[in-house]
């Protein structure tokens, strides 16, 4: 596994340079249908007023349970899903949301790992097209060029060259991902949003694949946002960390400070589930029914599920605050005095 590589506290760029990707208030919902004519009766908020940014040559993770919106998110700033609401500017250069032409110009340095690498990759093309065709769409290289492309990029996930005429069926779950890699550094990206890269592989497969997203990342200066909800992993590798509950962001902060100094209850309770082989500690698993993301509770949409909630936290919806060396939606954030 690879060491840590968590950066300082949240805040703008020491550099000084202006944010590869900046989200605010960005939102992404879904229309829900009902009655004889199909109308719209309400939305799911998968992602619901998120603001973040990131700089270039970070990992940033989102974690959350599962349906928390960390999957939209990454689809919404890459446009796969486009987003309702919000401002979203890409290196610097805003996108007109409602257009969906709009991300072109960025598709070359924005890419993306998905979560499955069984049916992320096209069955009916071989290896070679599979790679071949993002680089004659983006005219990275001359036709003639291609074949030496594709052998290039096979060896720098560990593939052989050979392996360039095989289809997909011919390969493992970990070999998938590696030519799922391969097509998303292709194109020489900016970012690369990686999808729960290694939850459906094999956990001696996993550090492999890890150690690999972080060599390419050293080696070609990219940066990753790292959607996962491996704790453990996020806390190896990550520079900063948003913490995400039904489509909004409950904590943000270094991964340092996040995992030593938890501010959120949430993202407490999550640290406690966290699996472990010391016999002296159980994991505590966080119980309690999960709001609707149809229908939010008011207030705090964790005061339900929250040991420390009070009448204030089910009546108010609190912001994204400081919080220490953090930012924490809470009122009573962890270890420090309440919010006025």
């Amino acid at each position: 596994m690879p060491g840590s590589r968590n950066a300082g506290a949240t805040g703008p760029d020491p550099r000084g340079s202006a944010p590869l990707l900046d989200a605010q208030g960005l939102k992404t919902w879904f229309p829900v249908l009902g009655g004889v004519f199909r109308k719209t009766i309400g939305h799911v908020k998968a992602v619901n007023d998120v603001s973040f940014s990131m700089h270039a040559g970070e990992v940033l993770s989102v974690v959350g349970e599962s349906g928390c919106g960390k999957s939209t998110l990454g689809y919404s700033i890459l446009g796969l899903t486009p987003p309702t609401g919000g401002k979203l500017a890409l290196m610097g250069r805003p996108i007109a949301l409602g257009s969906p032409s709009a991300w072109n110009p960025f598709r070359k340095d924005f890419q993306i790992v998905f979560q499955d690498p069984y049916t992320s990759l096209n069955p009916r093309h071989t290896v070679f097209e599979i790679l071949a065709e993002p680089l004659r769409t983006h005219g990275i290289c001359a036709t003639g060029e291609i074949p030496d492309r594709v052998a290039y990029l096979l060896g720098k996930v560990g593939l052989s060259p050979d392996y360039m005429h095989r289809f997909p069926h011919a390969f493992s779950g970990g070999q998938r991902q590696r030519i799922g890699i391969a097509r998303a550094i292709g194109l020489n990206p900016k970012l690369i949003v990686c999808d729960e890269v290694v939850a459906a592989l094999d956990v001696s497969v996993q550090a492999q694949i890890i150690q690999l997203l972080m060599d390419l990342k050293s080696e070609m200066g990219l940066s990753l946002l790292f959607i996962s909800h491996d704790l453990s992993l996020v806390k190896a590798i990550s520079d900063r960390v948003l913490v995400m509950y039904l489509g909004k962001i409950a904590e943000e902060a270094s991964a340092r400070d996040l995992f030593a100094h938890a501010r959120h209850p949430y993202t407490a309770a999550l640290l406690e589930s966290i699996p472990t082989l010391d016999r002296g500690r159980r994991p505590k698993l966080l119980g309690g029914e999960i709001p609707s993301p149809v229908n939010l509770p008011p207030g705090c949409a964790f005061a339900g599920r929250c040991a420390h909630a009070r009448d204030r936290c089910r009546q108010e919806t609190p912001e994204l605050l400081a919080a220490g060396l953090s930012r924490a939606a809470c009122f009573y954030p962890m270890g420090l005095p309440p919010v006025p």
